[in-house]
């Protein structure tokens, strides 16, 4: 080990994934001092995680990556459902959400995410560093000391007020900070691959349905054409790390297609195991798990990578905040109190879908191959049922109703998002939108109804108070159509006053109704300070 010499920061992110860039660039768009070291040599450049959900988006776009994301992506994809011989195609994506500007799944190899990420975070000044490796963790009252392994031999010694672990399934920062990580794994063998597939109609996802589980082919840009998803049968289960020819998965896939479908130039080819477990607790002191260092669970539903994603917008700004102001301590505790429910309820959901999928049960297996082919275009073909559904993949209704940092004050709307809640988008007079309106860094307040209901000395003095910290905004009609639409998503009635404490990850931390900005002050003292 190198001498005495400990170097300091504010936060080590271990893992410089799709979860680890965005914890990186959150803490450095707030002026974190963040440093990012990651054990591979260097980042995916197979598809792995491709599908994009609407909140990620959102959240991301605060960041600035959003735009480039869409523009390297493939938004415009149908759903084709083959069993039987016959192919059905399932609207889902044509819905036209309105209270997002991204009503789509989009499909981007997680390759291509990392590196607009990573480039993002190079150009704030953070370059992630490589062959480096979490080898030591102790925790002071004051400090967590990481000790980091280089390749040529060197150890170092990092002296954080935090560390964040974005370090996959087998995270170091979890195994070193002594928090469990209970579940199993699925019996089944799956086989990953991107390359060119000849034989199916561009643009659109398709699932093959048979008796012995489902194939997928998915459509990308980069770095193939296809991704193939298909699960081996019951009793081929080589061992993971195993060569996968291009003749056995076209073997595979003539079980499922009929041979209708022709694979060819493969890109990467893998066997893969599938696991479900979560991590019995998302911080241990100073030390934090986010990712798949917290929850992994089968691909179902493009879930994955999202709710990393998710995790890492969620805890980066209360670092943050934590960091710069001294915030409450209880600041930090509303992480895992917000976030290990969403981890719980995805493991749940991607668990049944993953059942249904490869379930060899005959009343399942009938369910698959019969009844959803037959039914689900009906039961989809409704806008509200598709939108339902969507909006149910999408995260879109995630909301942290129950943390102790959503507070519902008195005489609130009776409709329209509750604490908690998400914060709806909708566009404003000005060509903007809610979204963009509230997306700088910080905490945002929504001031809703005439002009003259609001005190201007006690709005300024407030602004004053939390300078750099909140940013005041005001809703009054009449404003155009664009202000009238907000109000009625916000659940404003015509005429009526109301305010809402946006947070800076989107979700809306106070409410009330009224014109009293008393209990608002008295939250700002506690959550926000100045």
């Amino acid at each position: 080990m190198d001498g005495a010499l400990v170097n300091a920061v504010d936060v080590l992110v271990v893992g410089a994934g799709p979860t680890g860039l965005t914890m990186a660039g959150q803490l450095a768009a707030f002026g974190v001092r963040v440093r990012v070291v990651d054990r591979a040599l260097d980042r995916v450049h197979e598809s792995r995680a491709l599908g994009i959900q609407p909140r990620t988006l959102e959240v991301l776009a605060g960041l600035g990556v959003t735009e480039e994301l869409v523009a390297r992506g493939n938004t415009a994809v149908r759903l084709c459902l083959h069993a039987g011989g016959r192919e059905r195609e399932v609207p889902l994506f044509d819905l036209g959400l309105p209270d997002t500007a991204y009503p789509h799944l989009l499909f981007l190899s997680q390759a291509e995410t990392e590196r607009i990420l990573g480039e993002h975070l190079a150009a704030a000044g953070v370059n992630v560093e490589r062959g480096v490796e979490l080898v030591g963790l102790t925790q002071t009252a004051d400090s967590a000391v990481a000790t980091l392994g280089h390749r040529d031999g060197r150890q170092e010694q990092v002296s954080a007020g935090y560390v964040v672990g974005c370090d996959g399934a087998h995270s170091a920062v979890r195994h070193l900070a002594r928090i469990g990580f209970e579940g199993g794994s699925y019996p089944q063998t799956f086989v990953l691959a991107d390359l060119e597939a000849d034989g199916v109609a561009g643009g659109a996802a398709h699932v093959f349905l048979s008796k012995g589980g489902i194939l997928f082919l998915f459509p990308l840009r980069q770095p193939a054409g296809w991704r193939a998803l298909a699960m081996r049968p019951p009793a081929d289960a080589p061992p993971a790390d195993a060569a996968v020819t291009l003749h056995e998965v076209q073997t595979l896939a003539d079980t499922y297609t009929g041979g209708t479908v022709r694979l060819r130039d493969p890109i990467w080819m893998t066997n893969f195991r599938l696991h479900h477990r979560a991590a019995t607790r998302y911080r241990a002191g100073r030390a934090f798990l986010a990712g798949d260092a917290a929850h992994i669970h089968s691909p179902a539903g493009a879930q994955g990578m999202n709710t990393g994603i998710q995790d890492a917008v969620n805890l980066g700004w209360k670092l943050a905040q934590a960091l710069r102001d001294g915030a409450d301590p209880a600041l930090l505790d509303t992480y895992e109190t917000e976030r290990a429910p969403v981890g719980r309820m995805v493991l749940r959901f991607t668990d049944r879908a993953f059942t249904v999928a490869t379930s060899t049960n005959p009343l399942i297996r009938f369910a698959r191959t019969r009844v959803a082919p037959a039914l689900l275009p009906a039961a989809l073909a409704p806008r509200f049922a598709r939108a339902t559904a969507f909006r149910t993949m999408s995260q879109l209704g995630i909301s942290y109703r129950r943390s102790p940092l959503s507070t519902d004050g008195p005489h609130r709307p009776r409709s329209g998002p509750r604490a908690g809640d998400r914060l709806p988008d909708a566009p404003l007079p000005d060509g903007g939108s809610l979204h963009r309106l509230t997306a700088a860094r910080g905490w945002h307040l929504l001031l809703c109804g005439p002009p003259s209901a609001w005190s201007t000395g006690e709005v300024t003095a407030l602004a004053q108070r939390y300078s750099g910290r909140l940013t005041v905004h005001r809703l009054a009609p009449p404003q155009g159509a664009g202000a009238a639409t907000a109000l009625r998503r916000l659940g404003v009635r015509s005429g009526a006053r109301a305010l809402f404490l946006v947070r800076p990850d989107g979700h809306i931390g106070y409410r009330a109704g009224g014109n009293d900005l008393t209990p608002l002050t008295s939250y700002l003292r506690r959550w926000v300070r100045s």
